[in-house]
């Protein structure tokens, strides 16, 4: 089948900026692990003046227990190590003037505001912040204007798409997913299974990787494709993998997918605004993804579709044939042609694109929060992030995986074996800006307890990882090389029996019977 070839044909796009850290960052070894060294990076960093776009949040902002500021904040202007951005992106500081003038409009127009235009404003009328927030995601998503559409949440956005691409019959009614996939991803699928009157024991394929690995190869999941293909009708899979941070080979994956006569959709929550991804060019069924994360529009924010342009046509004259002339979906008024949007005939006729899968008016508030994120990677581009964020996440696993490093005498006992190994791939084209860190048995609480005292924000996933992430924008080779300086002092003061000793919010979190931070993806 010629898997193999097919797959590095798919990875090799992405050798040149691998080659480039390398050449950059180990031309002198000795000197890599110093300070000194990613000072040096951040100075010759074309995208360093954008981190000034963002607020970071300060050590003492993240032990007030008030919003307002007090007199006695001694660290007020320090500072933390975020590297969260694979969970929430930081606040961009345009967001708060965008959004007190969305309110200032709603305010002084009310109804009017849906057409009002205002001299001194930017914003656009109510009614058409969908289309800027659409203009401005699609080249980040590698997509035409009409292919993508701002709207609703990730999971609400997988079943729209899949209540239009899963078309079951007697000989093709499978749905395949990743074995590990994130759980409202496996609850979106098997409950549209069910509700075609299957069973997801027998409907529902799980990829998993070969025994003793947290990660696929490529071929692997071709493998799995072709072995089900008689069988299956769509494929939905994650471009990047929340656990592992495993990038996904979208292209080839896709491309094969096509080719046993199969659909695929890609849950791209974590790839989106971190990896230069091409939707359109690689042919790509559908995708959702959520904008909160790389893309920070803030906690919960709207989410976005796309829809290949071969997949939205609306055929205007197939109704005189009997026929619907657009792909079967749940409609709603806000996807329907703008010209005929206020007739109130109730007759559908869809706009073409992935507008067409819009069913109600969407919050302006919202939009108008994303947008302000979007104007940032507007002065920039999805190859500039993703040479820095190679260069960020290779820097941090160099940095994590040397023999020695230098940390604080008074941190407990050094031992020469890690405590801790790297599930993330190790190849920088097959992972986004995260790595997955896989701790000892025992050392979660403790180390995310020290992280938390000096002012390090990262997540955790039960029962043994940390999940670390420098976001391009606003994160620096030197907060990494601080991250990791901090966090082997961490990793030897648990094991030495030196730890704080007192909860974290991350780990904390995670224990209310109502949900925390371990149930946000």
């Amino acid at each position: 089948m010629g898997l193999e070839s097919s797959a590095e044909k798919g990875i090799n796009q992405f050798k040149l900026p691998s080659a480039q850290f390398s050449q950059m960052h180990h031309q002198d070894e000795k000197d890599a692990h110093t300070k000194q060294h990613a000072e040096r990076l951040d100075a010759e960093d074309p995208l360093r003046d954008l981190r000034n776009e963002f607020i970071i949040p300060t050590k003492a902002d993240l032990k007030r227990k008030t919003l307002t500021k007090t007199s006695n904040d001694d660290l007020s202007k320090e500072p933390c190590i975020y590297l969260c951005g694979n969970s929430l992106g930081l606040q961009p500081r345009r967001t708060l003037d965008r959004v007190n003038s969305h309110l200032s409009a709603w305010a002084t127009k009310g109804v009017l505001g849906h057409f009002a235009v205002h001299e001194d404003s930017s914003l656009p009328a109510f009614i058409h912040v969908d289309d800027v927030a659409a203009e401005q995601i699609a080249p980040i998503v590698g997509a035409s204007r009409g292919e993508v559409a701002v709207m609703e949440t990730l999971t609400a956005n997988l079943h729209f798409l899949m209540a239009s691409f899963y078309r079951p019959t007697k000989e093709k009614y499978k749905i395949m997913i990743e074995g590990k996939a994130f759980p409202s991803d496996h609850y979106a699928v098997e409950s549209q299974i069910r509700h075609h009157g299957l069973d997801p024991a027998s409907a529902m394929v799980l990829i998993t990787p070969s025994p003793g690995n947290a990660t696929f190869t490529t071929p692997e999941v071709l493998n799995m494709i072709e072995v089900h293909a008689a069988t299956t009708a769509l494929i939905v899979l994650p471009g990047i993998q929340y656990y592992t941070g495993q990038y996904f080979d979208i292209e080839t994956i896709t491309a094969y997918a096509h080719s046993q006569g199969i659909l695929i959709g890609w849950d791209l929550a974590h790839a989106v605004g971190n990896i230069d991804v091409r939707l359109h060019d690689w042919n790509v069924d559908f995708a959702a993804w959520c904008n909160y994360k790389y893309l920070n529009a803030g906690p919960g924010a709207i989410g976005g579709l796309f829809v290949h342009s071969m997949h939205g046509q609306v055929d205007i004259d197939a109704e005189s044939r009997g026929e619907t002339g657009f792909q079967p979906r749940l409609s709603g008024w806000w996807g329907g042609d703008k010209a005929t949007r206020f007739k109130m005939d109730n007759h559908f006729v869809p706009i073409p694109g992935a507008a067409g899968y819009q069913v109600g008016n969407p919050s302006a508030l919202a939009l108008t929060a994303l947008t302000a994120s979007l104007e940032v990677f507007a002065m920039t581009s999805m190859s500039a992030i993703r040479r820095k964020s190679l260069s960020l996440t290779s820097y941090l696993e160099h940095l994590l995986l040397l023999e020695s490093f230098p940390i604080s005498s008074s941190s407990g006992a050094h031992s020469n074996e890690l405590p801790y190994s790297i599930i993330t791939p190790s190849s920088p084209e097959e992972r986004g800006a995260q790595l997955s860190i896989k701790l000892l048995p025992g050392l979660l609480e403790g180390v995310m307890a020290e992280l938390e005292v000096q002012g390090v924000v990262v997540d955790e996933r039960k029962p043994d990882v940390v999940r670390v992430a420098p976001a391009p924008l606003y994160n620096t080779h030197g907060e990494v090389w601080e991250f990791v300086k901090i966090f082997r002092e961490a990793c030897e003061r648990v094991k030495g029996g030196k730890a704080a000793g007192r909860g974290s919010v991350m780990v904390d979190g995670g224990k209310d019977e109502k949900g925390g931070w371990s149930e946000i993806k």
